[in-house]
């Protein structure tokens, strides 16, 4: 489990496939010297699994990937000298300053529009109907694993806005119109929206008969 602040920008330097999963060999100068065999990472919102350590005074590491993973999220379009976003695990006795992120890339969206509001920017993104019906204005989202606000939301998109520090600290700064992003939504909108299922199927409730009564 992360929090969606990002500890470091890594590279990824080399990329080894094999059958249907792909080793990351990633360069990160802070997080590489204290990871260990099996530690779970956030890269770029995913989260794998640590394969190897370099040795000692080598700031880097690598990372597996299987093909699920591959084909829902980013990580199967990377090539060498991606910048990636780092997180590792939450500790227990760690302060929550984001929002709880699984890792677990729940699809890709795509940053159809990038507006100056000040020295912040609004960030626009399209999505899938079934990502979309996560959201909710106000709620919590991890893009490509930054632990974002949703500050504007439409049918099939939902804008975020980007402080200067986020932008310096993250790969967010870069991002241009066309490009993927990986997305996770809030994982308890999803118990909710699991439960309110369950809910409907057995007493008749629904989302649409508590919005026209006022509820939601």
């Amino acid at each position: 489990m992360f929090t969606g602040l990002i500890e470091e920008v890594g590279t990824v330097t080399a990329i080894y496939k094999e059958n249907l999963s792909a080793t990351f060999t990633i360069r990160a100068e802070k997080i590489a010297p204290e990871v260990k065999v099996g530690d779970s990472i956030s890269v770029n919102g995913v989260c794998l699994t640590v394969v190897t350590k370099a040795p000692a005074g080598q700031p880097w590491f690598k990372a597996l990937a299987m093909s699920e993973t591959l084909s829902r999220s980013t990580l199967g379009s990377f090539t060498p000298g991606r910048k990636v976003n780092l997180e590792r695990a939450l500790r227990l006795d760690s302060r929550l300053d984001g929002h709880l992120v699984l890792g677990h890339v729940d699809g890709v969206g795509q940053v159809v529009a990038i507006e100056a509001e000040g020295a912040a920017r609004l960030v626009t993104v399209t999505a899938s109907a079934s990502l979309m019906a996560g959201m909710v204005f106000k709620g919590s989202v991890a893009l490509d694993g930054v632990s974002l606000t949703i500050a504007r939301l439409t049918g099939n998109s939902f804008s975020v806005a980007l402080i200067p520090h986020t932008m310096q600290v993250t790969t967010l700064g870069a991002l241009r119109p066309g490009e993927a992003v990986n997305l996770e939504t809030d994982i308890i909108g999803k118990y909710v929206a699991g439960y309110m299922q369950k809910r409907s199927e057995s007493s008749g409730l629904t989302m649409e008969l508590l919005q026209r009564e006022g509820f939601v």
